[in-house]
């Protein structure tokens, strides 16, 4: 029997154009004043941190809701309100325990803001190298490393569009009221300003499809 060889193509493809984004339902759009007053007009005292991405507040509702509010560092371009619409979609389809939930966001001028479910017990740079240091038990830490691999493993394979996180670190791990981590920042790369990255390795994000198998991915690409 003669063995028929089928090439795979690759072919890019525009954001707009992902398979079954048109499904992805849209996030909650909170409103400029509602989260500066959840936030005590963003004040120091409610600063939870800040890295690469932005700065991270702690807000309360008015129905008495804690919320997690991140003001974003993005880079400039002309398709900024696109970009940012098209990856907040994104992100608010992505639903697993080992991830943190994008609850909504807010456009206001420059600002861009996302709001996320709040982490009572902070990251896991706290816990390994801050001030509560040495207080996690082996149970706990072996529950937090396997929690993460399930986190990524969702990223990367059983979303419909993988997902590659490049900044995982122990600032972007969070844990819940019961010590379960969950990824933080998952989607934000696209986002981030070229001279704000801490990374070593600059990368470019490139949407590509794999015809033969009918399967979106987002591919990492090193550039010097």
């Amino acid at each position: 029997m003669q063995r028929v060889r089928r090439s795979e193509k690759i072919e890019r493809v525009p954001r707009g154009e992902i398979t079954g984004e048109s499904k992805l339902k849209g996030s909650i759009n909170y409103s400029y004043k509602e989260l500066k007053s959840a936030t005590k007009n963003f004040s120091e005292k409610n600063k939870l941190g800040e890295g690469g991405f932005g700065t991270v507040y702690k807000g309360t509702l008015k129905n008495g809701k804690t919320i997690a509010v991140k003001k974003l560092i993005m880079r400039q371009s002309n398709s900024m309100d696109e970009e940012f619409e098209s990856e907040v979609r994104l992100i608010t389809n992505v639903h697993h325990r080992n991830l943190v939930r994008l609850l909504g966001c807010c456009s206001k001028g420059n600002e861009r803001i996302l709001v996320y479910e709040y982490m009572k017990n902070n990251s896991l740079n706290r816990y390994l190298f801050g001030s509560n240091k040495g207080s996690l038990s082996w149970k706990q830490r072996y529950d937090i490393i396997l929690g993460i691999a399930r986190g990524l493993t969702y990223l990367h394979e059983e979303f419909h569009i993988c997902i590659i996180h490049r900044d995982i670190k122990t600032n972007n791990i969070l844990l819940d009221d019961d010590f379960q981590p969950k990824i933080a920042d998952f989607g934000l790369a696209r986002l981030l300003p070229q001279d704000q990255t801490h990374l070593s390795t600059r990368f470019a994000g490139t949407l590509m499809m794999n015809t033969s198998r009918k399967s979106s991915f987002i591919c990492g690409i090193h550039s010097t």
